[in-house]
Order: C-alpha cells, then structure tokens, then sequence
C-alpha cells in the first residue's frame, strides 16, 4: 500500500476500531513518524493515550507488533480489550508455564495475530530467541521505557536486552513509550535502544484540571479524612509501607468512610477482587503502596492523596497523574511532617548497602536455596522473605536492597507478584479415561467437565478455575480440588495447583561469594542518582512559593507549562493579594476582637465569618511580624494577643 494511503487508512482504523473521530494531540505525528520508519520517543502523560500510538499504525501494516511492558495487568486488559474489537493478540508472562509460552509463539509465527505481549524478562530466554526469527515484526514499542535507564527511578536491566532484538529485526522501527522522564534519562533511552534515524516527541506535563498542594500536618490521619470529606468521588491513598495500607484502611472505615486496602503481599485473587469492586465504585477509597494503579484506567478518579513523600518526582507524577484523567476538576495531595523530609534524605545509604553486606546476603541465599557452586543457572525458587531473614538473622530492608542490588547486575531476577494459575492435562489414553468414568461414577461429573469446558487439555496443560468448576457443578471448592489431587495421584491428569509465592530466579550459575562482582562505579551512580531525585522531591515538598505544575514541568525539562492558578502555592499568593481597603478593615476587626479577649485561630475565625480564613492567616502572620499582636503557645492551638507595650517577643509564623 502507497505511504499516502496508509496515512488516509489509519482514520479510518482510528475511526472504525475506537469510535473516535480524531486523534487526540501528537498522537497523529508519532503515528506518521513510525509508519515513515524513525526510531520514536514519545513522552506522554498518564491517560495521554499512549497506546493509540503503537496499536494504529500496527494495525495498518501487515505483520505483528511486539509490545514489551512489565505491566501484567495491563497486558491482560489489554488482550482483552483487543479481542473484544475482534483484533486477535497474544501475552507472555511470567505466570505461565514452557508449554503454553512456545503454544503462545507458535501461534504468533503461523496465525493471523496482531499483537504479541510480552514482559521484558521473557525476552532472555532460549525459546523466545528460537521463534524470534520467524516472528513477522512491523513494530517493537516499548512501554515504561524509561525503565532501561539506570539513571531513572525504575531500573530493570532486561530491558537491556531489548538491543540484541534490534539486531534480529534491523528494520523493524522502534516506539518508545514513557509518561516521564529527565533529560539524561532520555538521551539515555535512546542509546540503550540503539535510536537510528530519530524523532522525539514531548507532550507537555501541563494538567490543567490537577490541583497540587503539599501539607504539613501534625496529625495525617484527622487531615487526610478531612480531605476526603470535603472532595467528592473516588479516590487512591498511597502508603509507603504493606502494613500502614492496612492501618489507615481501618481507620477510614471506623470514620464511616468505605475504604478497602491493596498490597503486593495479598493473595492473586484478593487483589483483583479488591481491584474490581473499586473499579465499580463500590469501594471510595483504595489505601495501598505503588503497586497499585499500574495499568489501571479508571478516569473518574477525583482525589489522590499521598500520606509518605515519594522518593522522586517521577514516581508522585505518574501516581498523583491517575487523579482526572476525564478532564475534570481533581486533587493531588502530599501529605507530610518535618521528620518525614529528614527520614527520605537517609534513604540513599540505606536502599544501597555496601558490597561486602550483598555478598553476605548473596552467601545466605545460596545456603538457603542449597545451591551448589556452578549450579542454579535459569533455576526458580519460592522465597519467604519473612522466613529467610528470621532463619539468618538479617534485616528486611538489607535483604530486600540487596536483592535489588543483584537483580540491576543480572545475577538474579525476584517477582513478588509471582502468579501462576492451577493447570490439568489429560496424561492416559481415551480408554482408561473411559474405564475411570464406569468404575468411579463419582468422578464422571468432573472428568466430562473438564473434557467440554477446556480445549485442549488432552494435549498442553491449559489453565483451570477451581472456583469456576465449583459453582458449575455446585460443588465445594476443596471438594474440587480432593477430586483433581485424587485423578492426580491415579494418573489420569496432570494437575498443577495455583502458585502465588514470591520467586527468586538465579540468572547465572552460581558462583564462590569471594568471586560476586558488582559495578560499584554503576552502582555508586545509581545511588547518586537517587540521592539527586530525594533532594528535587523534598525542594518540591518544602518549596511554598512556586507553582507546583510548573515546578514538576521544569523537572522535566518542559518550560512551557504555563501557571496552575489552583495548587496550594497559586491559591495562596491570590488569597495574598487583599485590597487595601479590605486589608484595613479586616486589620481593624482583628484588633477590636484581640483587644476584647484572647482568641485562639479557630474562635476568631468563627468572629470574622465574612472573611476567608486563608486572608485572616495571611493578614495575622504580617500582624504577628510587624508585632501588632502576639502568640502565646502553637499556632494553630496557642492565644493571639493584643500587642501589649513595652514587649517584644519573636513573630511566629503558620
């Protein structure tokens, strides 16, 4: 097809597949520069619709489009999404088992698929380098691109590996996706991705329907329910740690507020039945750490709160960014007390431990896995954290760094997440699956079940439903599974249980704890690194002066983001400009109150009704420096006073 007809074809595809009568910003120039073969860059907000740009111009060429992310969940709703518009597309991921990997990639090489999913540690493995050659690419986008660069906040070395398909596909352009980042980590993304013949593609960080405050509170928790009384809709609370997800959960709740909790720590199936009643709004508020919202679109979202400060600006944009994303009115709150800005500046010593505390921790696995010297190469095994650190005496937080560590030098991979579905082969002959129905009539129900509910479990282990098969034949789920573990141990199937242990992967063979090497100049980068986006983050915290989305923007190297006007910095220099009339009288009815009898902030506020609280607060903080009155005690708790004369005490400030 001629290149103009392409470029006609793809409104027609946005039109007939999407329903959308246009393309939203840049979409359409990122489009026209893939289909014209540049190696693209494409920084987009979250919600930018960043996925039009590499699924419109796949689907106007023959071939498939490979898609690598590390997002699980999106991946799947993706497909979903996909196959319900009737555009066949695959996934491979770290849940699935050898078999149904090369069935998945057989399917991609000989059937008519469009898209083919793929989570970036796959790409290292011998049976997705067999197929790759047969693999019909016409595009390679990658998603979370900035996750390439050991200078972003989310480094994962197999995205490295992405290169060495470059080689195998030389002609096959490359889209390379990001919500955000810095310069160098742009240049960098470029680099590692091997650009040729380049464009690059910035949308601005400008949300002009986000409002960003940051708060110093004493108390979080009386704030943040504050907060989300006053803001209606749905919201996201994000905690830092598993155990105060649950904490501020329980709280909300016994403020009548509903609220549910999210964790990685939590069970597969809790997590997306959680997941789903948000979703459906029957859940207000979603307490959880970052691994929530990876994936998820859900565009009424009204409030977004953080009660810990994020250790870099790039993380608090992209989450504070699921906030409005259908255009209306919104809120991004930082929550914060001055010992928090102190405890984020020790993060760097702590997330890197020194060299010879990775070795002790890399010794300690290897005696806990059992792992002979020169063995474990491509080995996978359940890790109980809790259990591993109590049985050697360590320290979570060294061993959770530490592996970390391990797993940016390739010498092993870790996946909390870990998820793998419960599977049944057939593994006898038509006849004594015959002969098994006759003599254990019990177990006929099941048997023909499986048979017609489940395409070609004779042949590859295909994922199974024990809650499915229950509810089917009104059984009790532990009775489904006795009966599958009993056909099991018979040898009629082959039955693999649900497996949601967190797994280390040893990437190499194992060697002598003396010989581990690390790239400390890297690493020592790494850290500086982090400790340059600890310094931007509590500048953004402390900063009360500047507007909060220029001051993300300019982060970014984006100097066209005009000022907000709604951020708690904008708010408060308008509420800043009183007239001078107004400025009198209001001066005036302060004193007349004070000079009655001393007042906390409160019992004035409630004296002055006409007046908007913050204009009181800004006209007292210039009162209390120009020492026409005086506080006695906290700010918000201690008395104002009349000026008395002859006394001159330091001006307290909100």
């Amino acid at each position: 097809m001629p290149f103009q007809d392409i470029l006609t074809n793809i409104h027609s595809i946005l039109q007939s597949t999407w329903g959308y009568t246009g393309f939203r910003p840049m979409q359409e120039d990122i489009i026209r520069a893939v289909l014209d073969g540049h190696d693209t860059l494409a920084i987009m907000p979250t919600g930018g619709g960043k996925s039009i740009c590499f699924q419109v111009p796949a689907l106007a060429r023959p071939g498939i489009c490979l898609v690598i992310t590390p997002l699980i969940a999106l991946m799947k709703d993706q497909v979903e999404k996909l196959s319900e518009k009737n555009i066949p597309a695959l996934a491979i991921h770290s849940g699935m088992s050898f078999t149904e990997v090369r069935k998945t990639l057989g399917m991609a090489v000989h059937g008519n698929y469009k898209f083919l999913y793929v989570s970036p540690e796959r790409l290292t493995t011998r049976l997705f380098r067999e197929y790759l050659p047969a693999l019909p690419l016409n595009l390679i986008a990658v998603d979370e691109a900035h996750c390439i660069s050991q200078w972003g906040y989310d480094f994962r070395p197999s995205y490295l590996t992405i290169a060495d398909i470059r080689e195998e596909k030389k002609n096959v352009p490359v889209l390379a996706l990001t919500a955000s980042a810095t310069k160098l980590v742009q240049e960098d993304i470029c680099d590692k991705l091997q650009f040729r013949n380049t464009r690059f593609f910035q949308q601005s960080y400008e949300r002009p329907n986000l409002s960003y405050s940051a708060l110093e509170v004493e108390v979080k928790i009386n704030k943040l329910i504050d907060i989300i009384q006053k803001v209606p809709g749905c919201g996201i609370v994000y905690c830092r740690s598993r155990r105060r997800t649950k904490e501020m959960a329980e709280l909300l709740q016994l403020h009548h507020i509903s609220a549910d909790y999210y964790h990685a720590g939590l069970t597969h199936d809790e997590r997306n039945e959680k997941q789903e009643k948000w979703l459906k709004n029957n859940i207000r508020i979603m307490v959880c750490t970052n691994a929530f919202g990876m994936g998820i679109d859900k565009p009424d979202v009204r409030l977004v709160v953080h009660v810990d400060i994020p250790e870099c600006i790039e993380s608090y944009y992209q989450e504070a960014g699921r906030a409005g994303r259908d255009g209306k009115k919104s809120y991004a709150v930082l929550l914060y007390r001055s010992p928090d800005v102190e405890d984020l500046k020790k993060a760097p010593d702590i997330k890197f431990p020194g060299l010879q505390e990775i070795k002790n921790v890399y010794q300690s696995l290897v005696n806990y896995f059992q792992l002979p010297a020169g063995s474990g190469e491509d080995m996978f095994f359940d890790f109980d954290i809790d259990e591993f650190t109590k049985a050697f005496k360590l320290s979570p937080l060294l061993v959770t760094y530490a592996i970390r560590a391990m797993e940016q030098e390739n010498i092993l991979a870790y996946n909390d997440q870990f998820f793998q579905p419960s599977t049944v082969m057939f593994v006898c002959g038509k006849e004594k699956i015959e002969q098994t129905e006759r003599e254990n009539t019990a177990l006929e129900p099941y048997i023909k079940f499986l048979l017609r509910s489940y395409g070609g479990i004779l042949d590859v282990p295909v994922p199974v439903n024990e809650k499915y098969i229950a509810k089917k034949l009104r059984k009790e789920v532990k009775e489904v599974q006795a009966i599958l573990l009993r056909l099991h141990s018979m040898g009629i199937v082959q039955y693999q249980q649900q497996k949601e242990n967190p797994q280390i992967r040893f990437l190499g063979a194992r060697v002598i704890t003396e010989h581990l090497t690390i790239n400390m100049v890297n690493y020592a980068g790494r850290k500086k690194t982090l400790q340059n986006q600890v310094e931007a983050i509590t500048r953004y915290v402390e900063n009360k002066q500047d507007c909060r989305s220029q001051v993300i923007a300019m982060y970014f190297n984006d100097h066209t983001t005009p000022q907000c006007g709604i951020c708690d910095n904008c708010l408060r220099k308008k509420e800043e400009n009183i007239p001078a009339e107004e400025f009198n009288r209001l001066q005036n009815d302060i004193v007349a109150a004070l000079n009655d009898r001393p007042l906390t902030m409160k019992e004035l506020f409630k004296m002055l009704p006409k007046f908007k609280q913050q204009k009181i607060r800004v006209l007292l903080q210039h009162m209390l420096e120009e020492k026409q009155i005086e506080l006695s005690g906290l700010p918000e708790s201690g008395k104002l006073y009349a000026k008395k004369k002859g006394q001159d005490k330091n001006p307290a400030r909100f």
